[in-house]
């Protein structure tokens, strides 16, 4: 009970929750009664109260097959609820230590009868414990042989369910914050001690074992049920206003000021003669007519039978009458999902396990994302998406950011004041479209509150239906990850689906103004045409580079030789040399400080063998100290660092400090 219980009250609330069972089935689904689907036995009672809102995927966890699945499942799954006799996942290979290195930020919440060795061996390791065992040795039942009497339903079993769905939303909580799971375990004896705490501060104060205390409280009356003429009735007294009260309700003769009841204390002394004066008097009168007099004046109520308390006007105002027990907790802005029918057995196998996980990124692929990353440094884009009915809606983000390449996430902030925020929190896809030089109208537009925003700019629809923009330098269609409450702003976390760029120049905007990135042709071709600059290129062949070396060792970049510098006249000497080369963008511009020349350098790649006087270094074995010119040896030792990280940009300033600027390329990928 206490495992499936504590996945409903998560599944209950829009928990994503797979139960996996033997080909046989859980236990529960032979526990009679059946609840009868018209002339079919479909589910027995127990299984339905315990297992609605879940999928059901059958696994057969003594197989190889069977455990690879669940390996595959785990990969993908934010948490693993399993309540075995303490090592049987272990045993299997699917223990937490197992499981985790797969899946670091797993959440592992394990639900015992005694003990879990991760948190201390009890001597009873090796026993089994169900409800009845963890009452009669918790002191939740009184200890009188006569008349003891456990709670009739399995309530030690439902707390330790309760507690651990608090345990595992505080570990996520956890988990998203720092991005590592851990094991949660609590023990069904464990929970029932915590909630009998009132067997701990009892024996504290009387130094005696609570007594059978039947339908009293030890402390407090009068507490307990009481005799009406036509059946019983609840009443509550906790303090003495209520108990003042009762008694003037009563019309009890002198019973308002006896002093053997005036306090708590002295009504817990004279405890069996109050409780006989009750008694005697509300023999004397209906339930109805006890009704009329306590109800909204002190803590009352009448004892229901299970069909009364189906056809109670609470439950049905408060929409907790349904086939089973309904969820008792409600939300104002988020609530929770109508109840669906339990799964029938290995109802959802194909579906989940059809789906292979998510592949390792791949370094092309990886590149790919580090150069669509890098292209909104800027921090121009429109965020846009959809309303339930279609409605594209966007606005301009004033703060977003690449988080992780593996997988692929995007962070945006949005104003909790912004008219967009709540369908953004609760659209399931999203887009970004970062914004070109062109489109500063663009960006304005989408700052503003205009209504008919999208009527006035080109978009389509992309993946996921996301409304993209057209003419942007690049478009990333996402699926929300996660929110995050971050003061007047919510942070979204979305996983980059699909995305495409074009070779554009980006917007940039900095304080309140908006501006170009980048290097141009322009910008090149004054500089060559002022007689002190020298143009070469930085040649790569996989992680090594193409360096010229001179008869002392000395080494430097290829240049062109010809007089008049040029692009054109760098390839045709690179050429003439038979390198062949291939020239991808401007990667620099350096200004020597001590001697006033400039030097432009592009990047590129180079096959085959290096001809004479050159030579193919390693990046770790580039001999800096041997670059005479400094703004060389900088250039290099940048190179060496940004081909690390895997993200190059445009250089522009001399050989000690100076702008990077991000590339933009045209490129597409399943990203």
């Amino acid at each position: 009970l206490s495992g499936p219980y504590c996945t409903m009250m998560l599944a209950d609330h829009g928990a994503e929750v797979i139960k996996i069972e033997p080909p046989t089935g859980d236990t529960s689904h032979s526990n009679y009664p059946y609840l009868k689907n018209g002339s079919e036995q479909a589910w027995t009672d127990y299984f339905t109260s315990l297992d609605r809102n879940k999928k059901s995927v059958v696994l057969d966890l003594n197989t190889d097959e069977g455990k690879a699945d669940f390996r595959i499942l785990s990969q993908r799954a934010n948490v693993i609820v399993e309540n075995f006799h303490s090592g049987v996942m272990d045993g299997l290979g699917l223990g937490y230590k197992s499981l985790s290195k797969d899946n670091p930020a797993i959440i592992y919440a394990a639900i015992r009868g005694f003990d879990d060795p991760n948190f201390g061996e009890s001597p009873y390791s090796n026993w089994s414990s169900y409800d009845v065992v963890a009452q009669a040795m918790r002191c939740i039942m009184d200890p009188d042989t006569k008349t003891v009497t456990k709670i009739g339903f399995g309530v030690g079993e439902m707390f330790a369910g309760t507690m651990m769905s608090f345990g595992v939303i505080a570990a996520l909580r956890q988990a998203e914050a720092t991005g590592q799971g851990q094991f949660v375990d609590v023990t069904i004896n464990d929970a029932i001690i915590a909630l009998g705490d009132h067997t701990i501060y009892v024996n504290e104060h009387t130094r005696k074992s609570p007594k059978p205390e039947g339908n009293d409280h030890p402390f407090l009356t009068p507490f307990g049920l009481f005799p009406a003429a036509d059946g019983l009735i609840a009443l509550g007294i906790v303090d003495d206003e209520s108990w003042q009260k009762l008694a003037q309700a009563t019309a009890i003769k002198g019973l308002v000021q006896d002093a053997r009841f005036t306090s708590r204390a002295k009504r817990e002394k004279n405890a069996a003669e109050l409780n006989r004066l009750i008694a005697k008097w509300t023999s004397q009168h209906s339930k109805v007519e006890l009704a009329n007099k306590f109800s909204g004046l002190i803590s009352f109520d009448l004892l229901n039978t299970g069909q009364n308390m189906a056809l109670d006007p609470h439950a049905a105002k408060r929409g907790m009458n349904s086939y089973v027990a309904a969820n008792p907790l409600n939300f104002s802005e988020a609530p929770p999902p109508s109840i669906s029918k339990p799964p029938r057995l290995g109802e959802h196998s194909d579906i989940y396990l059809s789906e292979m996980p998510n592949a390792p990124i791949s370094h092309w692929d990886r590149r790919v994302l580090r150069d669509v990353f890098g292209s909104f440094a800027t921090g121009v884009a429109v965020v846009t998406t959809r309303q339930t009915d279609g409605t594209p809606r966007g606005f301009t983000a004033n703060s977003f950011t690449s988080v992780s390449l593996d997988p692929p996430l995007i962070l945006i902030c949005i104003a909790k004041t912004a008219h967009s925020c709540s369908v953004f929190c609760d659209a399931p896809y999203f887009a970004v479209n970062i914004l070109g030089e062109q489109q500063k109208a663009v960006s304005g537009l989408f700052a503003s509150q205009a209504t008919d925003k999208f009527d006035q700019v080109g978009w389509q629809a992309g993946a996921a239906n996301a409304p993209l923009i057209n003419d942007s330098l690049a478009n990333l269609v996402c699926e929300r990850r996660k929110l995050v409450d971050a003061g007047d702003h919510i942070i979204l976390i979305g996983e980059v689906i699909a995305q495409q760029t074009e070779q554009r120049k980006p917007l940039g905007y900095f304080k309140g103004n908006y501006f170009s990135v980048g290097l141009d042709d322009q910008l090149v071709s004054a500089a060559s045409k002022s007689g002190h600059v020298e143009i070469g290129a930085v040649l790569a062949r996989g992680n090594e580079i193409l360096l010229c070396v001179d008869r002392d060792e000395n080494v430097s970049v290829p240049k062109c030789t010809s007089k008049n510098q040029s692009l054109s006249a760098l390839k045709s000497h690179l050429s003439n040399l038979g390198i062949r080369a291939n020239m991808d963008f401007l990667y620099g511009v350096y200004h020597d400080s001590g001697t006033g020349h400039h030097g432009i350098y592009y990047h590129g790649t180079a096959i085959g063998r290096a001809p004479t006087g050159h030579r193919f270094f390693a990046l770790t074995d580039i001999p800096l100290e041997k670059v005479s010119r400094a703004p060389e040896r900088s250039m290099l030792s940048r190179y060496r660092e940004e081909f690390e990280n895997g993200q190059f940009g445009i250089y522009q300033g001399d050989e000690t400090s100076g702008l990077v600027h991000p590339v933009t390329a045209t490129q597409k990928s399943k990203y």
